[in-house]
């Protein structure tokens, strides 16, 4: 564990960082003029404002970090090239490889294999780190405090820690800054009443301060808003009367264990906002939340196009297509004409990550099959893992094979 040496000029430049949040007291949080670092002191720290707008200091030369998230701190330390100094991580979906198989009227069955988090394939070796936390449950400290970290950073929001209001994230962070291990913090999306993706942008462009790459980070978050911007430009001008209708149904088992056919998103999550802000179609469900509905809920709402999430498992097309247990609301209209998509496999998909604007490319693709004739979307996600993980063609087809994305190549849209 390591304790730092606070100087005259650190104390100072902290108080005046602490003043410029205070002055920022009503800001909503989003946006640059939270994300500062002062220049290294004598004693080899630099302080880094987090989203919770408090200076942190944070050692110059970081050789071990614990990190807590979903994938996006990990994903985005990898392509900063920092990854080799994750000692410790917070999800067992960083760690696991996933298999799904899925029955048909037919008696066949779709088998789904080798699933997994971007990050964990580029670097296999983080599926044998010490796990400090799990999904649920409180953070081991003993295990933390004994990786012996130079830093651990946090995202709220992810499935680890889900909300800043929550005491038991509060006391995970005291507990952690009490062992005198600095602690970055960064509040994802679900963090705010109105969810957008400039939380996202904020989040990677901290990490690039923590680790002084400021401008790699830069050019990383500048690179996914223009793959989303692009959809926006393509799709402002469509009249309200020419929208269809879009519903993110999570086909889980869980729900239709409980008697329902599945859970969908309402209109407060960034779901929504990928539909109707960026896309400029409608959101097919009206209420807020993420309920689950029933069969019959599920036929009057009646989409033009759905598109399957993660949810309790990967959710290919053809499983509401073909299960047998989705034959009761085979009279949908996307059904009907197979207009029917799903996002890539999101291994805890309580926060996204840097992979967002394939989920916005494939509700693009859906929603406006004419608009966007040009993008063919298998080679468009090889070009995505390409530019953002700077990776070869053959490696940005196996992430795409690790995602689950093959179907829009085997004939999908």
């Amino acid at each position: 564990m390591r304790k730092s040496t606070h100087t005259l000029a650190l104390v100072l430049a902290a108080l005046v960082l602490m003043v410029a949040c205070a002055a920022c007291a009503g800001c909503t949080g989003r946006g640059s003029e939270l994300v500062d670092t002062t220049a290294p002191d004598d004693n080899g720290y630099r302080m880094v404002v987090d989203s919770r707008g408090v200076a942190v200091e944070v050692p110059i030369n970081i050789e071990r970090v614990v990190t807590i998230s979903d994938g996006l701190i990990e994903s985005t330390m990898f392509v900063l090239g920092e990854d080799e100094k994750i000692a410790g991580v917070g999800s067992s979906c960083l760690q696991r490889v996933f298999n799904y198989t899925y029955p048909t009227v037919s008696g066949e069955a779709y088998e789904y294999r080798d699933g997994m988090n971007p990050v964990t394939y580029l670097n296999p070796g983080i599926r044998d780190l010490p796990r400090v936390a799990e999904s649920g449950a409180a953070v081991n400290y003993e295990t933390l405090a004994g990786l012996n970290p130079d830093l651990v950073i946090l995202r709220v929001g992810s499935c680890t820690l889900r909300s800043m209001e929550d005491e038991g994230v509060q006391k995970t962070i005291r507990t952690i800054e009490a062992l005198g291990v600095p602690v970055v913090v960064l509040k994802a999306h679900p963090c705010f009443d109105e969810p957008d993706l400039s939380t996202i942008s904020d989040e990677i462009r901290i990490l690039g301060t923590v680790f002084g790459k400021e401008e790699r980070a830069g050019k990383l978050a500048d690179y996914l808003e223009s793959r989303t911007q692009m959809v926006v430009e393509r799709t402002k001008d469509i009249p309200d009367a020419e929208r269809p209708t879009v519903l993110i149904f999570g086909a889980s088992p869980t729900s239709r264990k409980a008697g329902g056919a599945g859970n969908v998103k309402g209109t407060n999550t960034v779901e929504s906002y990928f539909i109707e802000e960026i896309v400029h179609a409608k959101n097919a469900y009206r209420n807020t939340g993420s309920p689950t509905i029933s069969a019959e809920q599920l036929l009057a709402l009646d989409p033009d196009i759905i598109v399957l999430g993660t949810s309790n498992g990967y959710h290919p097309p053809e499983e509401l297509y073909s299960a047998p247990y989705y034959q009761n609301v085979g009279e949908l209209s996307a059904i009907k004409n197979r207009r029917v998509s799903s996002f890539p496999w999101e291994p805890c998909n309580c926060a996204k990550r840097l992979e967002y604007p394939i989920d916005v490319m494939v509700i693009a693709k859906a929603a406006y099959p004419e608009r966007f004739a040009d993008v063919d979307l298998g080679e468009w996600l090889l070009d995505f893992y390409k530019n953002v993980y700077g990776v070869d063609d053959e490696t940005a087809k196996a992430l795409r094979s690790a995602q689950w994305m093959d179907w829009c190549v085997e004939g999908g849209t």
